[in-house]
């Protein structure tokens, strides 16, 4: 179950808002359920006013502003659509860089003594199953290495990791929402 440690702001318009839900919840709800509201992938109707609003939305709109992504109107057959393709290339190349390093030449074997930002990053990649685009770009040899050692890691038991604490627990505990 997720509880809440802190509400002080973190700055971030959706971190704000998704921490101000998890106050105002009378009783603690579980890692998943916090998935399905603040996805809006949830239809209880006793729980939509805990709901985030057009996140994919506003997420595109953030990256928009940083100029990592742009807006365009894309006509598919009877209705105009936004997109929001990829402008700015080598940010992503940085960010595929800097995941494929961290399995490949920072490997350090052990989830506790990684960056808490790559393991989000990895475990965020898996569970939109976009992990191996990430390391597609890489020779044969290199690319079985990378999956293999995240495969190693994303088969660790996410109870016992979390317990190890460092700050990751909510890592390890989306791993397990997404690995049901």
């Amino acid at each position: 179950q997720v509880l809440l440690k802190s509400d002080a702001p973190t700055g971030d318009v959706l971190l704000d808002e998704t921490l101000r839900h998890i106050k105002a919840t009378e009783a603690a709800e579980t890692v998943q359920t916090w998935i399905e509201l603040l996805t809006g992938e949830t239809w209880n109707p006793f729980k939509l006013q805990y709901q985030l609003r057009n996140v994919r939305e506003r997420l595109a709109k953030a990256l928009v502003e940083k100029g990592i992504l742009t807006t365009e109107k894309q006509n598919f057959l009877l209705f105009d659509m936004t997109t929001h393709p990829v402008c700015n290339a080598s940010e992503k190349q940085r960010l595929l860089r800097r995941l494929q390093e961290s399995v490949l030449e920072r490997w350090v074997n052990d989830p506790q003594r990684m960056e808490r930002r790559t393991l989000a990053l990895l475990v965020l990649a898996h569970a939109s199953d976009v992990l191996e685009n990430v390391f597609a770009s890489l020779a044969d040899d290199k690319y079985d290495v990378a999956m293999n050692r995240t495969k190693d890691l994303l088969d660790m038991d996410p109870e016992v990791e979390a317990a190890k604490a460092r700050g990751t627990e909510m890592i390890w505990a989306v791993l397990a929402a997404f690995n049901k």
